[in-house]
């Protein structure tokens, strides 16, 4: 393939467990930086890269990244719909809603049907207004959500609406219930986990997220970055 990396590019990008959106975008512009594409009239061009729609780094799945001219798009790739694919558990909180932290509490779960589940999912179906969590980049005053949380500060964080247009509960295995979820951009599927727990009488957190569709963009259609950067040094050598 030929790529011009300066015209610019819309690359899919399967993000690995643990890395952040960020390493993921440094080792594209590592990757690319050497391309003979970022040669323009004889001078070297610094690659412009970003993405569109952050991940959490113990999410995986699909990462757009723009290069180039390409990066004009973002705004417009991060307002398309969503889809993940996940498990919560129920039972137990933690203070970011995932794995980042420990378990806080802990909630009985003994009460909780399968009918009561597949009701909740239809609950969270629609447009609503969510808290985003505190352990996140929303901004209040001017920070980021996340330096109050990491301060031990509270903060309001006002709700903002999204809408779920599909909830599908894919799996029950108590206390795990896997799911598939399709939204708006702006929805925290953390704040999900929370609130289905909340819903049911008892207490959620979020243990696996895959990001699996932007649009009509697919994570099956996408490489790591490692599987990237290899292809572009075949390419290139």
């Amino acid at each position: 393939m030929d790529y011009n990396f300066y015209t610019g590019e819309l690359l899919l990008i399967d993000k690995p467990l643990t890395w952040s959106s960020f390493q993921a975008v440094n080792k594209i512009k590592h990757a690319i930086k050497q391309h003979p594409s970022l040669i323009v009239d004889g001078q070297k061009i610094k690659p412009k890269v970003g993405h569109a729609g952050t991940l959490d780094p113990l999410a995986t799945g699909l990462l757009i990244v723009c290069t180039g001219k390409k990066t004009k798009t973002i705004n417009e790739l991060m307002g398309m719909e969503k889809e993940y694919t996940g498990t919560f558990l129920l039972g137990a909180t933690t203070p970011c809603f995932d794995l980042e932290k420990p378990v806080d509490h802990v909630f009985p779960t003994e009460h909780i049907t399968i009918e009561m589940i597949h009701a909740a999912a239809k609950v969270f179906t629609g447009v609503q207004q969510q808290v985003p969590p505190l352990f996140s980049a929303v901004f209040i005053d001017g920070k980021r959500a996340y330096e109050y949380a990491r301060a031990g500060e509270t903060a309001e964080i006002k709700a903002r609406e999204i809408e779920i247009k599909e909830f599908e509960i894919t799996g029950i295995n108590m206390p795990t219930v896997s799911f598939r979820i399709v939204c708006s951009k702006g929805t925290y599927i953390r704040s999900i986990a929370r609130d289905f727990g909340i819903e049911l009488q008892s207490g959620g957190h979020l243990t696996s997220l895959r990001r699996t569709r932007i649009g009509n963009f697919h994570v099956n259609d996408a490489v790591t970055p490692q599987e990237f950067s290899e292809k572009l040094n075949e390419i290139n050598s």
